[in-house]
């Protein structure tokens, strides 16, 4: 099944262009010790790559529905992202973030002016508030994961990678709803079917793999990590049809891989990425070297991290993973 079309993603990357950051595609194989390349979404307009879906769902509403102004619930990232595209645009947005929210992602969303509610410390918690707000105010829902446009927006991460590194063999891409992974799914797969497209999750918020192990999706009672943007209870009936269709695996991450995912890509790429933003490279650097040496494609989601935590993470991880 596939829930967004290759015109979906010609029209997500004719309309985000110019607003949103072709990002690079880094070859930081002598430093992995096998072919493996970062594409650097924490170098994207807002730090991730949710720009992306976010804007190109914002600039294709009608003019009466932008007027109305525009309503998200996230942990951080996709919230940042909404606010950046609203005001982009010119029209007022709202989001409803976890009590738990770090304050860096707090202040960004705020600083590209944006009105911040708390609510709870679920994406559950949080998806009711903001629907009741929505409904209260007459705003339009921008989802943060299940939806067309949301996913389509994202696919141009696919996208960009196969143009960039033709000869990909595996694209790493972290999980946390799974519009990120649906959409790179699909846009890998269409040109480059033979490629692998493994999703990533936190051991700790693993609501994909136990998806997909029961053949629907499945709300988990509870989800922990160090990765703040990937605790999603449940993913979306859109992203686990497309993850279904086209993932060839989804792999865990125990959050200690991921702390020194963190600390590998400051050190040896340069890179600063968050918690979740490493999630990718950290199992692509776990991962067995493949055979065939075809290049791995890790995406580096987000890069939105306060620096006394970044420091903290850094203090912490003093053992590289392999590579």
């Amino acid at each position: 099944m596939t829930v967004i079309s290759g015109a979906d993603i010609d029209a997500a990357a004719a309309r985000i262009r110019g607003a949103v950051a072709r990002t690079p595609l880094l070859d930081a194989s002598r430093a992995a010790g096998r072919p493996l390349w970062l594409k650097c979404e924490n170098l994207q307009v807002a730090g991730s790559f949710k720009l992306r879906g976010a804007f190109n769902m914002i600039a294709g509403l009608p003019p009466a529905e932008r007027r109305r102004g525009v309503i998200t619930y996230s942990s951080g990232n996709h919230a940042q992202a909404v606010a950046c595209a609203a005001r982009a645009v010119g029209t007022a947005a709202v989001v409803v973030m976890p009590r738990t929210a770090p304050a860096v992602k707090v202040a960004g969303a705020r600083g590209y002016g944006a009105e911040v509610l708390f609510e709870g410390t679920t994406s559950v918690e949080r998806r009711t508030r903001a629907e009741r707000e929505a409904q209260g105010r007459g705003l339009v829902m921008i989802p943060p994961f299940d939806h067309p446009a949301i996913i389509a927006g994202q696919a141009t991460v696919g996208r960009e990678i196969v143009e960039d590194a033709r000869q990909v063999a595996r694209v790493y891409v972290p999980v946390g709803g799974g519009g990120l992974l649906a959409g790179v799914a699909t846009a890998v797969k269409q040109t480059h079917p033979s490629a692998q497209v493994i999703g990533v999750e936190p051991v700790g918020a693993a609501c994909l793999a136990a998806s997909l192990a029961a053949g629907r999706p499945v709300t988990l009672e509870r989800t922990a990590s160090v990765a703040d943007g990937l605790l999603p209870v449940r993913p979306g009936d859109l992203t686990f049809a497309a993850a279904r269709a086209l993932v060839d695996d989804v792999v865990g991450v125990e959050d200690e891989a991921i702390e020194r995912g963190v600390a590998w890509l400051c050190r040896h790429a340069k890179l600063v990425a968050e918690p979740s933003g490493a999630a990718a490279t950290a199992a692509a650097l776990a991962a067995e070297p493949a055979p065939d040496a075809g290049i791995s494609v890790a995406v580096v989601s987000g890069g939105n991290v306060a620096p006394a935590a970044l420091a903290d993470l850094l203090r912490g991880a003093a053992v590289d993973p392999p590579g």
